[in-house]
């Protein structure tokens, strides 16, 4: 691996003027770190999972259309290929196939961490006390959130061959220590 966090968050923020999707990125970079111990190789896998989970979106906000194209090229040039691979397939509709572990994570802790903040957004407590049960019955309504497409949520928790329920509960366990850094902490 050639890509340092440093070089990466600094192109992140080069290609992101969003402090949301700022936000986002390093959500879904805590997640996959996670991730890499609890479904991949742990220590092994911790900086590429960390590192596909900051870049994923990365072209997002300036090449929207473009998106993922730009940031999975910027990859390759660094011979970043399994990052790349991943990135390219975190949205089921693009039809890139699932080849490992990094790629069926990412797609299960994308969408999914997104939903968990804006959960955490409407709650006095933020995330804190934010429960799975609470998390299942925000996902059944089409209106909260509705930019989070719930077929991506279920999608990447069956691929990557884990309980929904049990995931949640996994992101919010990682997500909680951070939440000042992540602004869901609540205003109680």
């Amino acid at each position: 691996m050639t890509l340092s966090r440093d070089e990466a968050w600094e192109h992140l923020c080069a290609w992101t003027p969003s402090e949301a999707l700022r936000r986002h990125a390093r959500a879904v970079e805590i997640s996959m770190r996670a991730a890499a111990h609890q479904y991949g190789q742990g220590a092994a896998d911790e900086e590429a999972w960390g590192l596909a989970g900051m870049l994923h979106d990365a072209d997002y906000d300036q090449w929207p259309e473009e998106h993922p194209n730009r940031i999975v090229a910027w990859l390759r040039e660094r011979g970043e290929e399994a990052i790349a691979h991943a990135v390219s397939a975190h949205y089921t509709q693009w039809g890139v196939p699932y080849e490992s572990q990094l790629d069926k994570a990412l797609l299960a802790c994308d969408e999914l961490t997104g939903f968990l903040m804006a959960c955490s957004y409407v709650r006095p407590e933020g995330i804190s006390t934010l429960k799975v049960k609470s998390v299942k019955k925000k996902l059944k309504n089409k209106q909260f959130a509705a930019g989070v497409d719930r077929h991506e949520v279920q999608e990447g928790a069956r691929l990557l061959g884990v309980d929904l329920g049990e995931h949640i509960e996994f992101l919010l366990d990682v997500l909680r220590p951070h939440a000042a850094e992540l602004g869901v902490e609540g205003s109680a």
